[in-house]
C-alpha cells in the first residue's frame, strides 16, 4: 500500500505555477508509470520510465514499460538479470548506451541499503546514466524535492511563456530563472509533470492550443502571435553520412548468421547482422562466408544521433549447413526475437 503524497505545504511564489497546478488537477494524464492521485510514486517506475523517454514517445515507450516490469517487477530483480535478456528486451527502444547504463544502475542501487535510490539531485547524479535533467525528475516526482526540471516540452513551454529570444542550449539558465520561483514546494514533482503534460497535449510544437492554455493571459509570445517561433533553435547542419555493407546469409535450414558487436562504442553488446563496419567512404567487400552474394540496389538508410546510415545489404543462400565462423553463430528464424537485435539490423532482416 502506498503512502499518501505530502499536501501542497506552501504555494509558488509565482501564482503562475498555481494556475498551473489548477489545471494539471483537471487534466492531468493516465500514464502507467505515474502515481495516481494520493498516492506516493514508486522510484523505481520512475527511474525506469525517465530512461525509457529519453529521445522516445510515450506511446512508443508504454509497451517497454509493461514489458521489463513483467520480467523485472522491481530494482533487485533488474539488478540480477543477465545482461543481454535486458539488451533484447530493450531492441527497439535506440540509444543503447541507455541500456547499458540501466543495468549498472539496478545493480549499483541494489547495492545501497535496502535497494533505495538516493533521494537527492546530487546522490542520483552519482549513478551511472544518470543525468542533470533525470536527476532533477527523479527528485522531484518521487521525492518531492524542490527540483527545477527541464525537459524538451518544458523549454518549449517557458520560452513561450516568456519570449525567451536566446537560442537553445544556452537559453536553459534563462529558463530555470523563469521557473525557479514557479516550483511549488509541496508539489514540486506534480508540477514537473504538469509542464511536461502542457508541453505534450497543449503547447505543442505546431498548431497550439492556446485559447485552452492555463498560462494564456501571462504568455509573451502568444499575446504577440509568435508561439511558434519558439524555443529559438541554432540553425541545424546536415548530418554526414556514412556507407558500408551488411551481409546476410541463411543456410539450409533457413538460419541467419549472426554476431556480436564489441563490449564498447555504438550499440555496443548488441546482435548484428555481419558487415564492412561504415565510413565516409565504403569499407572494402568482406563477406563472412565463401558464396554467391547478390547486392540489392537500395541501401537501408537509418539515422542515428551524428550520422546517417547507408548499408547496402549482400544477400546469400548456402545450400547445407555449415559450422560458423569464428564469433558468429547461427539463430534460427524464430529465436530471433530473443536476440538483442537494434532497430538498424532488424531493417537490414526485414529487407530482405
Amino acid at each position: 500500500m502506498t503512502a499518501p503524497r505530502r499536501s501542497r505545504t506552501d504555494e509558488p511564489a509565482d501564482p503562475r505555477g498555481l494556475a498551473l497546478l489548477d489545471w494539471y488537477d483537471r487534466h492531468r494524464r493516465v500514464l502507467p508509470w505515474r502515481a495516481l492521485p494520493g498516492q506516493r510514486p514508486d522510484p523505481y517506475h520512475v527511474w525506469l520510465s525517465e530512461i525509457m523517454l529519453q529521445q522516445t514517445t510515450v506511446e512508443t515507450v508504454k509497451p517497454y514499460f509493461a514489458k521489463f516490469l513483467a520480467l523485472w517487477p522491481d530494482i533487485r530483480a533488474l539488478a540480477a538479470a543477465d545482461d543481454q535478456a535486458v539488451l533484447s528486451a530493450w531492441a527497439g527502444l535506440g540509444y543503447y548506451a541507455r541500456a547499458r547504463n540501466l543495468i549498472a544502475c539496478a545493480r549499483a542501487v541494489a547495492a545501497r541499503p535496502g535497494a533505495a535510490f538516493p533521494e537527492t539531485e546530487e546522490g542520483l547524479r552519482a549513478l551511472p546514466g544518470i543525468g542533470a535533467y533525470t536527476a532533477a525528475a527523479i527528485a522531484a516526482i518521487a521525492f518531492d524535492e524542490p527540483a527545477v526540471v527541464i525537459d524538451g516540452n518544458i523549454e518549449r513551454v517557458i520560452t513561450r511563456l516568456e519570449a525567451i529570444e536566446t537560442p537553445l542550449p544556452r537559453a536553459k539558465a534563462e529558463i530555470a530563472d523563469v521557473l525557479r520561483p514557479m516550483v511549488p514546494a509541496g508539489r514540486p514533482g506534480d508540477f514537473a509533470q504538469a509542464l511536461m503534460d502542457l508541453g505534450s497535449g497543449i503547447c505543442r510544437p505546431r498548431n497550439p492550443d492556446c485559447l485552452l492554455c492555463p498560462f494564456r493571459s501571462n504568455c509573451k509570445a502568444a499575446a504577440n502571435g509568435r508561439a511558434t517561433a519558439f524555443p529559438v533553435k541554432p540553425a541545424r547542419k546536415g548530418k554526414p553520412v556514412r556507407h558500408g555493407t551488411a551481409y546476410l546469409v541463411r543456410d539450409g535450414a533457413g538460419r541467419i548468421l549472426l554476431g556480436t558487436r564489441p563490449a564498447k562504442g555504438l550499440l555496443a553488446g548488441m546482435a548484428e547482422v555481419p558487415n564492412t563496419g561504415w565510413a565516409e567512404i565504403a569499407p572494402p567487400d568482406s563477406p563472412p562466408v565463401p558464396a554467391d552474394w547478390m547486392r540489392r540496389n537500395a541501401p537501408v538508410i537509418h539515422v542515428f544521433t551524428h550520422f546517417e546510415l547507408r548499408l547496402i545489404v549482400a544477400e546469400a543462400r548456402l545450400a547445407g549447413e555449415m559450422p560458423p565462423p569464428p564469433g558468429l553463430r547461427w539463430v534460427a528464424q524464430a529465436d530471433l526475437a530473443g536476440e538483442p537485435l537494434p532497430t538498424l539490423f532488424r531493417k537490414v532482416i526485414e529487407a530482405v
